[in-house]
């Protein structure tokens, strides 16, 4: 009789955790996901496709599940992590539940332009960061959030940038444009007062764009087809530290006299062009990458008008190497000029 009576028991047991939870959170346990016995509904309503560890709350984690759509995300959720899926597209609404989403990771998909709805993003008022990078992209979402730092769009099929694909985004700090086919931007980034990074490596951009903004701090411009450098350019964007222009079409006639003598400058890289001259640069220049030119000869004065006690260069790395000239040709005052050197690398 009391064996009877504790399989009613626990009949009715089971039946009672049946009524309380529903088929898919119940399906949920089984897969392993709920292992303790205090259920949170921050787990009950996660994905059965995603992750949504209990110490990490806000965090969904839906990354490399073959997925080829967006799944439901929760309320509570701040950053989402789609990487690495087959999604193809982003329809409007699909965050509307979600308008607290800080991160939205989404790189490596297969996200086409014409698939993404034109308001997809816009009522994330508190998009920090949007990663978009690697995916079929032909032009740069719309209504964009102004909340957004960070935008990726790197490595996608972007061959021009509308004049208002940035408006209004004055928070925004570091643009991931490389490994696009670019050639021209017009003013587009004008607006962007607190924009310091800026990368549009491997494009098919034929000049430096125009329109940069002060703050600017790094800009990245390797392998594309620039043929010369504004006069003007580094007293335009007196807060330049980082300037990479190697693997493009640069020769002497291209770069103004003392174009690149400007006090804030720490590196520049102009390897991989057609310079036969050592441009001039500051005394405060750090780091300059000069290999694979057809530089001829070293000139002192490129980076010391005067020699003293006082007047030297701060250069700590130089590299000449595969140009048209050797060690014998760096003269003795070299010594006393570029005192901070560790080597020179020709």
């Amino acid at each position: 009789m009391q064996t009877v009576v504790l399989l009613f028991m626990m009949g009715i047991l089971d039946l009672s955790i049946s009524q309380r939870y529903s088929q898919f959170q119940w399906l949920s346990h089984l897969r392993g996901r709920r292992q303790y016995a205090t259920w949170q509904a921050e787990e009950l309503d996660c994905p059965l496709e995603c992750d949504c560890p209990s110490a990490y709350p806000t965090a969904m984690y839906c990354h490399s599940r073959n997925l080829q759509h967006i799944p439901v995300v929760p309320s509570h959720i701040k950053y989402v992590y789609l990487q690495r899926n087959h999604i193809t597209s982003i329809q409007d609404g699909v965050f509307d539940n979600a308008t607290n989403l800080v991160w939205v990771v989404l790189f490596h998909n297969q996200l086409s332009s014409d698939k993404i709805g034109k308001n997809v993003f816009s009522k994330l008022k508190n998009l920090d960061r949007l990663f978009l990078d690697h995916n079929e992209l032909t032009r740069v979402p719309p209504n964009l959030p102004n909340s957004i730092t960070d935008l990726r769009l790197g490595h996608n099929r972007i061959s021009k940038i509308l004049s208002k694909s940035f408006e209004g985004m004055a928070n925004l700090t570091t643009l991931h444009l490389q490994a696009n086919v670019i050639e021209e931007v017009g003013g587009v980034f004008k607006g962007l007062k607190s924009l310091t990074m800026l990368d549009m490596r491997k494009n098919k951009l034929r000049k430096i764009p125009d329109n940069l903004p002060e703050r600017l701090q790094q800009l990245y411009l390797e392998f594309n087809n620039i043929e010369s450098v504004p006069a003007d350019f580094l007293t335009m964007h007196p807060k330049l530290q980082f300037v990479r222009l190697a693997h493009n079409k640069l020769t002497d006639k291209g770069l103004p006299s003392n174009v690149f003598n400007i006090s804030t400058l720490v590196e520049l890289d102009l390897s991989f062009n057609k310079l036969e001259k050592i441009p001039v640069v500051s005394r405060n220049l750090e780091n300059l990458y000069l290999q694979a030119n057809k530089i001829k000869e070293f000139s002192l004065g490129s980076f010391c008008s005067t020699v003293d006690m006082t007047n030297f260069s701060k250069l700590k790395m130089l590299r000449l190497d595969a140009n048209e000239i050797s060690a014998k040709d760096i003269p003795a005052e070299a010594a006393y000029c570029l005192r901070r050197v560790a080597f020179i690398d020709v």
